[in-house]
């Protein structure tokens, strides 16, 4: 016998194994058992996600000779002609090159006469979109109302070109694009009906490269067949498919985390060596970026059976969810703008130069601590300076930083004492603390615990204690590792062994508190400044303009 390639093999026969569209499987099992029959059904949906195949079925479910039922019986000769496509009162017609008005009016002339062998005539129309428009007006009135023993399936890519007045004679189905997970699950399913070995990995990837279409995830499944010789390995999908391998990834993460640019550009050369496509890197890199923000956020969520999930707790301990963020905007970026790049390595190095370019400072780093030294050393006998806005890197000659009050009285005094500032005070056991716990805060190396940080209330300190309390709706933050890494970061910093104590409540003036007003002050005076404009007050005087305060974004 000749080979049937699996997406002719394994096309669902009935609703039951139909995968991936239970909304639409639900609502026509449910018309048919109660007898609810419409006249004209619209399918929508992309390619592959199971249109035509959902036409058959509901075809079987009319003419079966067991009745009308959601369970055709599949043995039955209607059954069969249907599905080997011989059923003389089931027609499928391309409307892509059956689309001008003589092509419906041939159909539907003989449309008008009874069935043949079965119990209805079912008309299946394929993208549908491309009739003229002469042909969608010929059928509108034997669509709004058939003969009684004729069916209409329409089927469409794009329901955007089909005319409301088509529409509305229908009931619309919008078939959706499988998840990737679900592609892989039958993927796993079919090759072990099937006894070919795979790579969990291997399907994986096929599955997101087909994009959410199953035809597309049983093609690219037999092509890699072929390619690994009846095997479906991990290494030969992915020199099949192009993509790039994940450790590859990790590595130019690492060297992100690490800021060393010779290393990022060298992994950057490497992959091009091996002609990878850098566009497929990016959103490559963009989906690692998105697992890590989930990684962060909801730890939980996260499957245990990633293989490469160790690595991605490490990195998300290693990036702040600020660096995440903007990482994944550039990605994007570079993934739409790489073909206006002089080339696709321009492209995709330029993207990887900008991600080190922008990294938010991490106020612990060495980095940060060259750049703004006021964050690391506090003036004597004052609290730790600290810069309210983002400064320029290099500012004028005579010009000096923006510095809260603390910090402008340290300066006077320096300045007006004819010895040089004393150090900062540090005991024998390590730095000094002057009671400015959201200052603490952003020094700390803390990773997923800064957001249990940034939600504590400092209710007091001694040398080895610090007494915190917990708003009642961040309570859920108090998971014993993030207690536990922030105990430790306490005690790296000050070098000394540090107990915490929390408790539920307070006054609920926490440093993300503190932000979170601070950023309503600015947005308000920007709003402010914007009515009190007087070219804005012309506007709404003149032209009955309307301010819309979400629309206004500070400045800084």
């Amino acid at each position: 016998m000749s080979y049937q390639v699996l997406a002719r093999k394994w096309r669902p026969k009935s609703f039951e194994t139909l995968v991936g569209q239970d909304h639409v499987v639900r609502a026509l099992s449910n018309a048919l058992d109660q007898q609810r029959l419409h006249h004209a059904y619209l399918f929508t949906g992309t390619r592959g996600v199971g249109k035509t195949t959902l036409s058959r079925i509901l075809a079987k479910s009319l003419n079966c000779e067991s009745g009308v039922s959601s369970r055709p019986c599949g043995q039955c000769s209607a059954c069969i002609a249907i599905d080997q496509g011989s059923f003389i009162d089931y027609v499928e017609m391309d409307a892509a090159s059956n689309r001008g008005v003589d092509d419906m009016t041939a159909l539907l002339e003989k449309a008008v006469y009874a069935p043949t062998q079965g119990r209805y005539k079912v008309y299946m129309l394929d993208e549908v979109h491309q009739l003229t428009g002469h042909a969608f007006n010929a059928m509108l009135k034997t669509l709004e109302e058939p003969p009684a023993h004729v069916k209409f399936i329409l089927a469409t890519t794009d329901p955007q070109k089909v005319p409301v007045t088509v529409l509305s004679r229908c009931l619309q189905f919008n078939l959706r694009q499988m998840s990737a997970s679900g592609i892989s699950e039958h993927l796993q399913s079919i090759l072990g009906q099937e006894n070919i070995p795979y790579d969990t990995v291997a399907l994986q990837l096929i599955a997101r490269a087909a994009n959410g279409s199953m035809r597309d995830a049983l093609s690219l499944l037999d092509q890699a067949i072929a390619y690994g010789g009846s095997e479906v390995r991990e290494d030969e999908v992915r020199a099949m498919l192009g993509a790039i391998d994940q450790s590859y990834l990790f590595d130019l993460l690492d060297s992100l985390v690490a800021q060393d640019g010779n290393r990022l550009l060298e992994y950057a050369r490497q992959m091009e060596q091996r002609s990878l496509s850098f566009e497929a890197a990016l959103g490559d890199l963009a989906n690692l970026l998105y697992q890590i923000a989930v990684c962060q956020t909801a730890p939980g969520s996260l499957s245990q059976e990633l293989p490469d999930h160790a690595r991605l707790l490490e990195l998300a301990q290693k990036l702040s969810a600020e660096q995440v963020q903007l990482f994944y905007q550039i990605a994007l970026l570079g993934r739409r703008d790489i073909g206006l790049a002089p080339d696709e390595f321009a492209g995709f190095s330029m993207s990887l130069l900008r991600m080190l370019a922008f990294m938010p400072a991490d106020l612990g780093s060495a980095r940060n601590e060259a750049r703004t030294p006021a964050l690391a050393t506090p003036a004597a006998g004052t609290a730790e300076t600290r810069i309210k806005q983002p400064q320029a890197q290099h500012q004028a000659a005579g010009e000096k930083p923006v510095m809260d009050e603390p910090a402008r009285a340290a300066e006077e005094t320096a300045s007006s004492s004819e010895e040089k500032p004393a150090p900062p005070a540090v005991d024998a056991d390590g730095p000094a603390f002057n009671g400015n716990w959201r200052q603490l805060v952003d020094q700390l190396k803390l990773g997923l615990a800064r957001a249990l940080a940034q939600n504590c209330e400092l209710l007091r300190h001694d040398r080895h204690n610090f007494y915190l309390s917990v708003p009642e709706m961040h309570k859920h933050l108090l998971d014993q590792s993030y207690q536990e890494k922030l105990r430790s970061a306490l005690t790296q910093h000050f070098g000394k062994t540090i107990k915490l104590h929390f408790e539920i409540g307070g006054t609920g003036n926490t440093p993300a508190a503190q932000i979170s007003q601070e950023k309503a002050e600015i947005q308000s005076a920007a709003e402010t400044a914007i009515r009190e404009d007087v070219f804005v007050q012309a506007l709404v005087r003149d032209f009955g303009a309307q301010i819309i305060p979400s629309s206004i974004k500070p400045i800084q």
